[in-house]
């Protein structure tokens, strides 16, 4: 099967889209706030709203996402955001995943499916994730195949996912991204278009923690750990205001560990903020399985 994606023209939410998936989340928040007047059809009102949503929960604010339920759309967001408020419990994150699979069942929608297959990707349910998109032909639908391709190592499958963003539309964002994620995945030979592309995003709108990481990503791809460590740190001073992401610790420790620093307490605060994140679940199985072995040589 192959989806035709057509390209979007710029409408009302073009900024809004942009800045939500550049990781400027209280951007988009303030964006979506300030364009909540303008005249504009049902629809796009709709995606709106569901953009607002969204950025209240990558900002860490679930509470006001969970009171936004007007839609089956804005209902698939308020169970995403029950998702991750219940990280670590099992039992109320499995209840959650069996109500977004009835509703998306129930309501088809490209959004309730783009919705359902990240919780179910969060949930260790990948192949369940992609089939929530497999047949999406929206450019987010062709975006999230290419990030699942990517987590079970098959990158011929995600490099044909990015030329079909950039048939649709080449210079559109998640086409930018598309093609740095490919090329970090790459390895170091394709680390440099990454950072040229991260470097025109960049400049066009400005850095953000994802932008940030990715580029450390990039960077440590080609062995340059101390300027990784830059951009990571100015991640977390730039951005003290927002909650630290767990992508910004790890890549800190990776880049601290690769320089033979001690990392200690930067592991020390990933399993105090995030305990039920699962680097800090394989660490602690790393750290037992050596303790285990230890044993036999003390």
């Amino acid at each position: 099967f192959c989806a035709v994606v057509t390209m979007a023209e710029p409408d009302e939410l073009y900024t809004l889209r942009a800045q939500y998936w550049l990781g400027h989340y209280q951007m988009a928040i303030e964006e979506a706030k300030s364009i909540a007047r303008r005249p504009m059809p049902p629809n796009l009102k709709a995606e709106r709203e569901e953009y607002l949503a969204r950025a209240l929960i990558a900002s860490g604010q679930h509470d006001k996402a969970t009171e936004m339920t007007d839609t089956p759309a804005l209902q698939a967001l308020a169970l995403k955001a029950q998702f991750e408020l219940a990280l670590g419990n099992e039992d109320v994150q499995s209840g959650l995943v069996d109500q977004l699979k009835s509703l998306a069942a129930s309501n088809p929608s490209p959004s309730i499916q783009l919705t359902t297959s990240q919780v179910l990707l969060a949930a260790g349910q990948t192949k369940e994730a992609l089939q929530q998109v497999y047949l999406g032909a929206t450019m987010e639908h062709i975006a999230a195949i290419l990030q699942i391709y990517l987590k079970i190592d098959r990158l011929d499958l995600a490099k044909q996912q990015y030329n079909m963003l950039r048939q649709a539309d080449e210079d559109a964002v998640l086409t930018q991204l598309g093609n740095v994620y490919v090329s970090l995945a790459t390895g170091s030979t394709g680390a440099a278009d990454a950072l040229h592309a991260l470097n025109s995003l960049t400049e066009q709108y400005g850095a953000s923690p994802l932008l940030l990481n990715l580029t450390a990503v990039g960077l440590m791809s080609q062995g340059d750990f101390a300027g990784a460590q830059m951009k990571l740190e100015e991640c977390v001073r730039d951005f003290s205001d927002v909650v630290v992401i767990p992508d910004t610790l790890i890549n800190l420790i990776t880049c601290t560990v690769q320089q033979n620093k001690p990392a200690n307490d930067l592991v020390a605060q990933m399993k105090e903020q995030y305990p039920a994140h699962p680097y800090c679940a394989g660490l602690d199985r790393v750290v037992s399985a050596f303790d285990r072995e230890s044993i036999k040589y003390k």
